[in-house]
C-alpha cells in the first residue's frame, strides 16, 4: 500500500486529508494588465511587449532589460498591488520589526538600520518615513496582497524556482541601499511615483551572493533612467545597482519579485552527484575501498588521490549517460515545500477537500495541480542504508501555508505519498496524458490500480472525469 511521505527537519507527519477543484476567484481592484490563463501566458504578459523566445536568447543572465510603456491602465494596475496607504492596516495585523519590516537609509554610502525592536507602529513607521526620510522594506507581501501571492504562484509554476519579493517605499529626495548586487534574477514593477535608477556592469557574473560595492569601485552607469508607474525593469544575478526618489516629488513604491536563488547547474550538480556515488557504490567495489591512511592528514591533495577522485568522476560520466532517472537529493523537495499554495480565494482547507466521484477500476482520471506536484526516486527511509529499496515520492503544495512563504520556516512540512518503484511506470501515464482508464494502468493486479488512484485522489492530485 502506498504510504504517506514523511517530512523533514522538524515537521510532523500528516495524515492523508481527502479534494475540490480548484476555483479562480477575481479579486477586486481594477482590471488585470497581466493574463492568468497560464504560467507562460502570464510571463509573456509581464514582459509585454517583449516575447519570451526574445527574452530567453537576448536578456535572461545576459544583460538588463527596460520597459517604459506609459500605459495608464497598466499603471493603475500596479499600483493596486501595493501602496504606502497600506501600511496602517499591516501594520495592525501585527508585523514585527526585522522579520516583517526594515527601516534603512544609504548615508554616505552605506546603509544605516533604523528598525525599532520588536512590534512595528505605523505613526512611528511614518515618522520615521517623513522625517528621516528612511525607506521601508516590506518583506514579502504576498502573505498579505492576494494579487502578488496569483502572480508569484503563476510565476513559481513557470520557473519551477521559488518567487520572493520586497516592496521597498522610499521618500523624495532620499536613497535606502548603498550600490550592491544580488544573487537572485530581479524584475521590478514600479507601482507608485518615480525612481531613478544606476545600473552597473557586474563585478560577479552570475554572482552566488550579495554584496555591497563601493562607489569609486562601480565606475560609470551602463543604464541610467527614470521608473514611473506601469514601468518593468529585469536585470541578472550579479548586477550591480542603486536608486533614489527623486528630490520635489511624492515617494515611490516599488516591488522587487526574484527567483533563480541557488538555482543553477552548479546547484543541481551538487543535488544529483550525491545520489549517483550512493548507486554506483552499491554495485563497484573500488568505490566501497577505503581511502589511503592518513589520507585526511595531508596538507596537500595527493597525486595518487587526485588520480583516484578523476577515474570516479569519469566512472560517474559514464553511469550517468545511461541513466533516464536523475535523483534529486533536495531541490525538488525544498522547492515543492516552501513555495506558495495554489492561488484560490476561498477557505484554504477546501483545497485539499476531496470532490466528486471515487475513482474505481472502470474510472477514467486526470491528474489536477500538475504544476503543484512532483515525483523523484529516492532510498526508502524505513529501511537500514544496506537494505534500502528505492521509493517514488510523490510531493505537493496543496497544503502549503501562504502566511510562512519565504520567510525561512523552519517547522515546514512536506505533504504528499509514497509508492514502491513498480509503480513509476503507472504514474508516469497519470502524468503524461490529459486523461487515462484506471484499467489501462501499467501495475500487475487491478488491487493496486485501485489502490493507486484511490491514494491519488484522497491527496486531492486526481479527479474522475
Amino acid at each position: 500500500m502506498p504510504k504517506k511521505a514523511k517530512p523533514t527537519g522538524k515537521g510532523k507527519e500528516e495524515g492523508s486529508v481527502p479534494c475540490k477543484q480548484l476555483k479562480m476567484e477575481a479579486t477586486g481592484g481594477p482590471p488585470s494588465a497581466l493574463n492568468f490563463e497560464s504560467p507562460g501566458d502570464l510571463f509573456e504578459s509581464l514582459i509585454s511587449p517583449i516575447k519570451t523566445e526574445t527574452f530567453f536568447r537576448e536578456f535572461w543572465e545576459k544583460q538588463p532589460l527596460l520597459l517604459q510603456r506609459d500605459d495608464p491602465a497598466v499603471a493603475t494596475y500596479y499600483q493596486s498591488l501595493f501602496r504606502l496607504s497600506d501600511l496602517k492596516s499591516l501594520c495592525s495585523r501585527g508585523m514585527y520589526y526585522g522579520r516583517d519590516i526594515n527601516v534603512c537609509r544609504c548615508v554616505n554610502g552605506k546603509k544605516k538600520v533604523l528598525n525599532k525592536d520588536g512590534k512595528v507602529h505605523f505613526l512611528q513607521l511614518r515618522k520615521d518615513f517623513d522625517q528621516k526620510r528612511a525607506t521601508i522594506q516590506f518583506h514579502q507581501p504576498q502573505r498579505f496582497k492576494d494579487e502578488l501571492w496569483r502572480i508569484q504562484e503563476k510565476l513559481e509554476c513557470y520557473f519551477g524556482s521559488l518567487v520572493g519579493s520586497n516592496v521597498y517605499i522610499t521618500p523624495a529626495g532620499s536613497q535606502g541601499l548603498p550600490p550592491h548586487y544580488d544573487d537572485v534574477e530581479v524584475f521590478i514593477l514600479q507601482l507608485e511615483g518615480e525612481k531613478h535608477w544606476r545600473l552597473y556592469r557586474p563585478t560577479v557574473p552570475l554572482a552566488r551572493g550579495c554584496s555591497v560595492e563601493s562607489e569609486d569601485r562601480v565606475g560609470t552607469p551602463a543604464l541610467e533612467f527614470t521608473l514611473k508607474p506601469g514601468d518593468f525593469l529585469y536585470f541578472p544575478r550579479g548586477t550591480i545597482h542603486q536608486a533614489d526618489t527623486p528630490p520635489g516629488l511624492a515617494h515611490s513604491t516599488h516591488v522587487t519579485i526574484s527567483t533563480y536563488q541557488n538555482n543553477s547547474w552548479g546547484d543541481f550538480l551538487l543535488d544529483t552527484i550525491s545520489g549517483l556515488v550512493f548507486d554506483t557504490a552499491k554495485e563497484d567495489l573500488e568505490f566501497r575501498a577505503g581511502i589511503p591512511r592518513q589520507l585526511l592528514l595531508q596538507v596537500d591533495a595527493t597525486a595518487v588521490a587526485t588520480r583516484k577522485l578523476s577515474g570516479f568522476l569519469r566512472t560517474l560520466a559514464d553511469r550517468l549517460e545511461g541513466t533516464k532517472e536523475l535523483l534529486s537529493a533536495d531541490m525538488k523537495k525544498d522547492f515543492v515545500m516552501n513555495r506558495l499554495p495554489p492561488y484560490y480565494m476561498g477557505d484554504q482547507a477546501e483545497l485539499s477537500t476531496p470532490g466528486g466521484r471515487l475513482p474505481r477500476l472502470d474510472s477514467t482520471v486526470r491528474l489536477q495541480f500538475k504544476d503543484h506536484t512532483i515525483f523523484t526516486v529516492g532510498p526508502d527511509q524505513d529501511q537500514s542504508d544496506e537494505t534500502q529499496e528505492k521509493m517514488v515520492y510523490i510531493y505537493h503544495s496543496l497544503k502549503n501555508r501562504r502566511e510562512t512563504h519565504m520567510m525561512g520556516n523552519d517547522e515546514t512540512e512536506s505533504h504528499g505519498l509514497r509508492f514502491p518503484l513498480s509503480h513509476m511506470d503507472a504514474l508516469k501515464q497519470i502524468w503524461g496524458h490529459s486523461a487515462i482508464s484506471v484499467k489501462d494502468l501499467k501495475l500487475t493486479t487491478d488491487e493496486e490500480k485501485e489502490n493507486l488512484v484511490l491514494s491519488l485522489w484522497t491527496e486531492c492530485l486526481i479527479q474522475v472525469v
